[in-house]
C-alpha cells in the first residue's frame, strides 16, 4: 500500500529550525524525522512513498538523491575518475517527490498527487509526527469497518502537571503531564479508500484536509477512528525536538527497525 506524507508546510511554530530547512528534515538522532516515519512504515512492508512537497522541497529532493552517497563508505580515485562503494546502508524505498505548491493547503496537496496513487487504498500521514502505532492492526481495523477513511486517534498529553487540592490548600495528588482520557484528537496515520478524492473539490488548494473533506466524510458516517493508546508525538516546537532527541538516546518508542 502506498504511503502519502504531507511534507510541504512552513513549520512556523518551530521557526528556529524551519527557517533553514523544511520541518520534515529537522533531525532526530542525526536523521530527518521524515526518515523515521518512512522507516516505521517500511518495517511493516510499506516502502512506496509519495511526498507532498512545498516549502524548501528541493532540500528533501537533494537529501534522497544523494542518500546513497551520504550513507555509504566510498573510495574516490580522482586520477582514474572512479568511485568504489565499500559499504552501503541504503533503504528499499521508492519515493515520488511531488511539488504541490508553496501555499497549497493540505486538501490541495493530496488532490495534486492523485495520479501517483492510482485507484487503490492508500495511507496518509503528516511529516512531523512519530508513533508506535501497529500499521498491520490499523489496516485490518480499517478493512473491518468498510468505511472510506480511518483516522488514528490519540489522547493528548497535558503540557503541565495536574494538582488535586483539598479544602486546606494541601495537594492530595499530583500527576505530571497526564493524558486526557476523555479526549481523542487526530493523530494522522490514515488509511483511505480512493473514493476520498471525490470529497476534494475545485477549491481544494485553499482548503485543509482536516476541515471540509473530513467533515463531509464524517457527516456521511464513513469516517472511523482507530484508537491508539501507545506512543505518539508531534514535533511542533523546539521543545518537542529536544524531547524527541532525548528519547532517541534513551528509549525511542517508535523505533521498530534494527
Amino acid at each position: 500500500m502506498k504511503v502519502v506524507i504531507f511534507a510541504g508546510g512552513k513549520g512556523s511554530r518551530i521557526s528556529e529550525e524551519s527557517v533553514l530547512r523544511p520541518k520534515p528534515m529537522i533531525e532526530i538522532g542525526g536523521k530527518p524525522i521524515l526518515w523515521h516515519i518512512m522507516k516505521h512504515y517500511a518495517a511493516y512492508g510499506h516502502r512506496e512513498f509519495v511526498l507532498c512537497l512545498g516549502y524548501k522541497g528541493e532540500m528533501i529532493k537533494e537529501y534522497f538523491l544523494n542518500y546513497f552517497t551520504h550513507n555509504s563508505d566510498i573510495t574516490v580515485d580522482m586520477k582514474e575518475n572512479r568511485v568504489t562503494v565499500r559499504e552501503s546502508a541504503c533503504e528499499e524505498f521508492t519515493i515520488s517527490m511531488i511539488d504541490t505548491g508553496l501555499e497549497t493547503m493540505t486538501a490541495g496537496r493530496l488532490k495534486r498527487v492523485r495520479k501517483y496513487i492510482g485507484n487503490e487504498p492508500f495511507m496518509l500521514t503528516y511529516g512531523d509526527g512519530v508513533s508506535d502505532v501497529d500499521i498491520n492492526k490499523l489496516i485490518a481495523f480499517h478493512q473491518s469497518k468498510k468505511c472510506l477513511a480511518t483516522m488514528t486517534g490519540i489522547q493528548p498529553q497535558s503540557r503541565f502537571g495536574i494538582l488535586d487540592i483539598d479544602e486546606n490548600d494541601m495537594v492530595k495528588t499530583f500527576e505530571e503531564k497526564p493524558k486526557n482520557e476523555n479526549v481523542w484528537i487526530n493523530g494522522g496515520f490514515f488509511v483511505l479508500e480512493p473514493e476520498v478524492f471525490g470529497f476534494l473539490h475545485d477549491d481544494a488548494d485553499t482548503v485543509m484536509w482536516e476541515r471540509q473533506p473530513l467533515e463531509d466524510i464524517c457527516r456521511q458516517k464513513k469516517l472511523a477512528v482507530y484508537r491508539h493508546y501507545g506512543f505518539w508525538k508531534c514535533m511542533d516546537t523546539l521543545r518537542d525536538k529536544i524531547e524527541l532527541n532525548e528519547l532517541w538516546d534513551k528509549d525511542p518508542k517508535w523505533k521498530n527497525w534494527e
